[in-house]
């Protein structure tokens, strides 16, 4: 958007403003989520022209919060259970990258994908999958690399307590395949299963936030949409 604020009115000026504001510029230079990289991914965490890191685009539903390192970029869960979710695109074929790490070995959280609409109530968990993140479970549908309670990891991937560890996840048609550490440990053909009632077509990615005695951090979220792609 070019426009030449000297040569209007002002209340013309207050709209311009207003306009820009709104694309995500914003005052300071900020820069939304969803800027496009060489290999086809985008970030789904926004910077300011000074490097800094904001939240813009994404919300939270339900108790607890998330904590943004502004410098770092790196993503800090505080109580729960909740939902972090990125509200500015829903999703339907794509592939998720990101890092995350546990405070302890218990800590629980996990990533979802495709939630159907907004989160009004907690009524999603029946309606998308998570990919699960929890390393003390030795059950395979709740541990890391899981589908929760629908289709168990292979064997666990995870990194030690305080490490990071990367996943990669890939939702096209109906076929969820999960890499942990390049590890792949989910090659599967979703269907209804466990808790899931049902699945959508598309829908929004989100993080969660599920203790109240520690935290998951998480950084460099990143998709790329395959949608329309073979």
């Amino acid at each position: 958007m070019n426009i030449n604020v000297a040569r209007l009115p002002m209340p013309a000026i207050l709209f311009a403003l207003a306009a820009i504001v709104a694309l995500g510029v914003g005052l300071g230079g900020a820069r939304a989520g969803g800027s496009s990289q060489e290999d086809g991914f985008e970030s789904l965490l926004g910077q300011r022209d000074n490097g800094t890191y904001h939240k813009g685009g994404w919300n939270h539903y339900g108790p607890g919060h998330f904590e943004l390192d502004a410098d770092t970029g790196v993503l800090a869960s505080h109580g729960g259970m909740g939902l972090f979710w990125y509200s500015a695109q829903e999703f339907s074929d794509f592939e998720l990258e990101l890092e995350f790490k546990t405070s302890k070995i218990e800590s629980n959280s996990g990533v979802f994908v495709r939630v159907p609409g907004v989160p009004s109530s907690d009524a999603y968990i029946y309606h998308s999958f998570e990919i699960q993140i929890h390393d003390v479970s030795t059950e395979g549908v709740h541990q890391s690399g899981a589908v929760y309670d629908a289709e168990p990891s292979s064997h666990l991937a995870s990194k030690p307590t305080g490490e990071w560890n990367r996943y990669r996840i890939r939702f096209v048609g109906d076929k969820i395949t999960v890499w942990l550490n390049g590890e792949q440990v989910v090659d599967w053909v979703a269907e209804p299963r466990g808790k899931v009632e049902d699945f959508a077509a598309e829908g929004y990615i989100g993080l969660q936030n599920h203790d109240h005695d520690s935290s998951v951090y998480f950084r460099n979220i990143r998709v790329k949409d395959l949608s329309g792609t073979d």
